[in-house]
């Protein structure tokens, strides 16, 4: 997602607006939840020049679509990012030296989105996303689904207990063959 800013000038304070609507690049988000890939993905954004670069400011729209990580039920919603970056001109020495910070740059006349966009949505991403915050999720048992069958259980018996259970299936086994023999 590249876009000129040649109309802009290096003139601080000159602005335009940019409304777009364009395909959503791929792996935007994490294993169970993102943006489709080639989805319609709605830019609202202000590119602003001043001094040290392009301040890049407004809102991306997409449509968030995944899956709940308890019952694996799919999951879509609208996402409305917030975007605020300065990129800076290649010549400019306003930029910070730390390398934990990323900086964005204004290659010619171009200024590349990508990462902007991908770093304002993946951190606003739940990492374990959930359908409603009530889901039951799977049964470990069966993988039945446990909020369509909320009463849903299986009798499990604490494997240290195991030996005395069968003790006590043999004796019933017992208790009515004598009873058969009498």
């Amino acid at each position: 997602m590249v876009f000129s800013t040649r109309d802009l000038g290096r003139s601080p304070g000159s602005m335009e607006t940019l409304n777009e609507q364009v395909p959503a690049p791929t792996d935007v988000g994490n294993a169970l939840i993102g943006i489709r890939g080639g989805s319609e993905l709605g830019l609202d954004l202000r590119l602003e020049a001043v001094h040290e670069g392009i301040l890049v400011s407004g809102t991306a729209t997409a449509q968030i679509a995944g899956e709940c990580g308890r019952c694996l039920d799919p999951i879509e919603y609208d996402y409305e990012a917030d975007i605020q970056e300065l990129f800076y001109y290649e010549e400019s020495e306003e930029f910070e030296d730390d390398d934990d910070v990323d900086q964005y740059w204004v290659v010619g006349d171009l200024i590349d989105i990508d990462p902007v966009l991908r770093s304002a949505v993946v951190t606003a991403l739940p990492f374990q996303p959930v359908c409603r915050e009530d889901c039951l999720g799977l049964c470990n048992e069966c993988g039945i689904n446990l909020n369509d069958e909320p009463e849903h259980h299986h009798e499990v018996l604490d494997p240290r207990w195991a030996a005395l259970a069968q003790l006590s299936d043999n004796a019933t086994e017992d208790v009515a063959q004598n009873k058969t023999l009498d």
